[in-house]
C-alpha cells in the first residue's frame, strides 16, 4: 500500500497522509465490503482514490515545498551515485507521463498487479488498462532508451521516423506517382 501511495504522489509526506486517510476510510467502510473482489484489491482502490483526491487538492491549491536538508546536516549516501541517478531519471520519466498512463504502469509493471486487478482498482476496462500501459511504455522507452543501451543511439521508432521512411508501401507509391 505504501509503495502505491509513494509512487502515485512522489512525496513521502503526502503518501503517508494519503495512506492514513485511506486506512481511516477503509475502517469506516469495512461493514460495506461486499467481497466481490479480494480485500487487497478493495484496499488498493481506496488507497488510489485517497491519492487521487490529494492530487486534485494539490492542483487546486499548489504549494512550494521547503528544502528537506539544511546546510549543516550531514549527507549519508545509502547507495552508489549511479543507482541514485538511475532512480531519479526513472522517477522523472514517470512524472512526464500523464496521470492516466502513470497509474496503470505503476500498478501493473512496478507493483505487479494483473491487468484485471488494475482495471478493478482504477474503475476502468481491462482494454483501457492495456492501451494506457502500452502508450506509457512507448513514451518511457523513448525517454529511458539510453539506460538500456548507453553506447547505441536510440532505436525506438518515433512517429517522425516512421513518416520519413514511409514504409515499403509509401516508397512504392512515390515511385508509381500516387
Amino acid at each position: 500500500m505504501w509503495a502505491v501511495a509513494l509512487r502515485t504522489l512522489r512525496d513521502p509526506e503526502e503518501a503517508a497522509d494519503a495512506l492514513q486517510d485511506a486506512f481511516i476510510s477503509a475502517f469506516r467502510a469495512a461493514a460495506n465490503f461486499r467481497a466481490e473482489s479480494q480485500v487487497t484489491t478493495w484496499l488498493h482502490r481506496i488507497v488510489v482514490n485517497a491519492c487521487l483526491d490529494r492530487v486534485r487538492r494539490r492542483q487546486a491549491r499548489p504549494t512550494v515545498p521547503l528544502p528537506e536538508t539544511g546546510v549543516n546536516e550531514p549527507a549519508t549516501p545509502r547507495d552508489s551515485m549511479a543507482d541514485r541517478e538511475t532512480r531519479l531519471v526513472i522517477k522523472d520519466a514517470l512524472a512526464q507521463l500523464p496521470e492516466d498512463q502513470r497509474m496503470p504502469i505503476v500498478l501493473v509493471d512496478v507493483e505487479g498487479y494483473s491487468v484485471s486487478e488494475t482495471a478493478k482498482m482504477l474503475g476502468i476496462a481491462e482494454g483501457t488498462v492495456k492501451s494506457r500501459c502500452a502508450r506509457g511504455r512507448a513514451k518511457l522507452a523513448k525517454v529511458l532508451g539510453h539506460l538500456r543501451n548507453p553506447d547505441e543511439p536510440p532505436s525506438v521508432p518515433t512517429s517522425e521516423s516512421k513518416r520519413e521512411r514511409g514504409g515499403r508501401r509509401g516508397a512504392q507509391r512515390e515511385r508509381e506517382g500516387r
